[in-house]
């Protein structure tokens, strides 16, 4: 073997070893990515679960169709190839084969659409929400405001964990944490088994929020007011990211969803509520000590 040839060789070898490696390097992240996925993530929702069904229903219907037309086309040039005598079939119309060939597509389409419209309506009904919460995307990352149900009046923000962006800022080296660009320092804390109505807006440009083991999707847009909603059928965390580029940290803005138990979301709220009465307390006793201390005129 020539030295040039060698040289391939061995690259393609540490090639090899370097995606092994790196496959190895991390596991499945439960409400997130796996390893080696090719499908679409474990469904949380019902709705998630819908949209799986439909996936597979149209993935078969797909391939029966593509079975039959390669198999009607082969079929043909092997049936009609010149071997077989040297004058060929002429035919110009038939009644049957255009009936059929028109009924059949429509049929089809029909076949397709009745479970994916009843699908589209159940993901755009948010009526009726037990919760329902505001999420703003900023350059780069969410703010979540709670305006309807228990917990109203909770807001902050959710940003990428400090430790992972450190981590992308060394170069992301030696073993990496399973949910590597997707933890935040604030989750969005939701109940499990009640419908949650996610309000998106965007304080500058476009985002969209995304969690694909909840089926949802929606974009974010400034100055508009769109919605979406879920309802978690387990507990767990769960993970999404901004599925819309805008700008140089587009991937250092992920979603974290933390579903919780009704008892364990009570408890939750109490605590973000507890933290919050202080700095509620100073900033409504603040415009009044500066009446106090203000000159006896200006009082007037």
């Amino acid at each position: 073997m020539s030295q040039h040839w060698k040289k391939i060789a061995n690259c393609s070898a540490l090639a090899l070893a370097g995606l092994t490696t790196s496959a190895y390097a991390v596991k499945d992240l439960p409400g997130g990515p796996a390893v080696n996925q090719l499908n679409l993530h474990a469904p949380a929702t019902k709705l998630a679960a819908d949209q799986a069904s439909l996936h597979v229903f149209m993935m078969i219907i797909c391939l029966v169709i593509f079975v039959v037309v390669f198999g009607v086309m082969f079929y043909s040039i092997l049936k009609h190839r010149k071997s077989l005598g040297h004058k060929p079939a002429h035919f110009h119309e038939s009644v049957k084969v255009e009936i059929a060939w028109t009924l059949a597509p429509f049929i089809i389409v029909i076949f397709m659409a009745i479970p994916a419209t009843k699908t589209v309506i159940a993901q755009k009904d948010t009526s009726n929400a037990d919760l329902t919460i505001k999420a703003t995307g900023h350059q780069w990352r969410w703010g979540y405001d709670y305006i309807k149900g228990e917990g109203e009046g909770i807001s902050f923000i959710s940003s990428l964990d400090n430790s992972h962006r450190i981590l992308s800022n060394s170069g992301a080296k030696g073993d990496m944490p399973d949910d590597y660009l997707l933890k935040v320092d604030n989750p969005l804390v939701v109940p499990v088994g009640k419908k949650i109505r996610i309000i998106t807006t965007a304080s500058d440009v476009i985002h969209a929020f995304a969690v694909p083991s909840f089926g949802i999707k929606q974009d974010a847009i400034p100055g508009f007011v769109r919605d979406t909603h879920f309802l978690a059928e387990r507990t767990g965390m769960f993970y999404g990211q901004c599925q819309e580029l805008c700008g140089k940290e587009h991937a250092y803005m992920p979603i974290n969803v933390q579903v919780l138990s009704e008892a364990d979301y009570s408890a939750w709220v109490q605590k973000k509520k507890a933290e919050a009465a202080p700095a509620t307390a100073k900033n409504e006793a603040a415009p009044a000590a500066q009446v106090a201390q203000a000159p006896v005129s200006e009082k007037k």
